[in-house]
């Protein structure tokens, strides 16, 4: 499956199509000083909360070997893929602040359009990796127990990656700044492109690892809601995990998804109205920036869904209580039933 099909070919249309909307008659000229400002101040702030966040996920994960449990494998990975991205932050956080100009030339606006597209797909797939795990685990516990192995996902993982960069590597050999009303854009930051072929790339990339995260979120809701032999605590823990997770999708994706797609619709029909085009527009923006979030509020998945990083902060963070919480953990898992001892390193 190709995740991004989105070419390029048609840059020179796309640049004629912001110019022109720019100079109608009809359009007056708009001060987005404020806009760029709260833009500016709001990439810097998602840097510094997901650079340190992430990594002290990727430190505590790494230090884990040879007893990461599948779910701590695909949070690894999801955790290089969100500090693959946080890295270019402040460089989107200079374009506003500089007023919408692009000073860094070419290949960093190539690669800045290519870690975002990375994050966004490589991040829902690998919550939805994470969602399938705890589904073997809550509601098939003893019979996923050969096949929940760390090696089998990290295949899993690398394949993902291979998958993700192969489909989003056109943006790395492709023109993608441009010059508009003496500024240079980089084209690849809110990426506007008005074309059916780009819906269709936009709804087969999110829509699969979206119904799967789902589906197992819902199968396993049913069957804590019919008597799992998870332990209270344990299904408490089960639940916020999942109540997080969907949260960042409708906080981080659905937004982004559905603005794209009222964008590649509108945008470029010849009924619609400056008024409403500087609406999409914006809409496309903010959306877009929310995608950013996912990177600060990833750390909290680890701290809810993976049971030895969470034990890793405490000890970090809380060293006068960690010797008490470490009983009383303890204390709460020996004695659970086949399907906790499976579910817990998750929970």
């Amino acid at each position: 499956m190709k995740i991004q099909t989105t070419p390029t070919t048609d840059m020179d249309a796309l640049t004629s199509i912001l110019s022109n909307a720019s100079s109608e008659s009809s359009c007056a000229p708009v001060d987005n000083t404020v806009e760029n400002m709260v833009f500016g101040g709001y990439y810097i702030l998602v840097f510094l909360l997901a650079l340190n966040g992430n990594a002290l996920a990727l430190w505590i994960f790494s230090r884990q070997r040879g007893t990461s449990s599948p779910a701590n494998v695909f949070l690894l990975h999801l955790a290089v893929a969100d500090l693959s991205y946080v890295i270019i932050l402040p460089l989107r956080a200079t374009y506003h602040l500089t007023g919408g100009h692009w000073p860094f030339g070419e290949i960093p606006c190539r690669v800045a359009g290519f870690l975002f597209y990375v994050n966004m797909y490589a991040s829902l797939y690998f919550l939805a990796c994470v969602a399938g795990d705890r589904y073997l685990a809550v509601v098939h516990a003893v019979r996923s127990l050969k096949i929940r192995r760390a090696r089998y996902a990290h295949t899993i993982s690398f394949s993902l990656w291979a998958l993700v960069t192969v489909s989003m590597a056109p943006l790395l050999v492709t023109r993608q700044t441009a010059e508009v009303d003496g500024l240079t854009v980089c084209l690849q930051l809110y990426r506007e492109k008005a074309s059916r072929k780009a819906l269709v790339s936009l709804a087969v990339a999110f829509t699969p690892p979206f119904l799967s995260t789902l589906s197992c979120y819902l199968l396993i809701i049913h069957s804590l809601r019919r008597g799992s032999r998870l332990e209270p605590q344990l299904k408490l823990r089960a639940l916020r995990t999942i109540g997080l997770v969907m949260l960042i999708y409708v906080v981080c994706f659905l937004p982004y998804h559905a603005s794209r797609a009222t964008f590649i619709l509108g945008y470029a029909h010849p009924d619609v109205s400056c008024q409403t085009r500087r609406g999409l527009s914006l809409a496309n923006r903010v959306t877009s920036s929310l995608t950013c979030l996912n990177g600060g509020l990833d750390p909290l998945v680890y701290l809810f869904g993976a049971e030895k990083f969470r034990g890793t902060v405490r000890r970090l963070f809380f060293r006068d209580r960690a010797g008490g919480s470490g009983a009383t953990s303890a204390g709460e898992l020996k004695g659970t039933h086949e399907s906790s001892v499976s579910a817990k390193s998750e929970f």
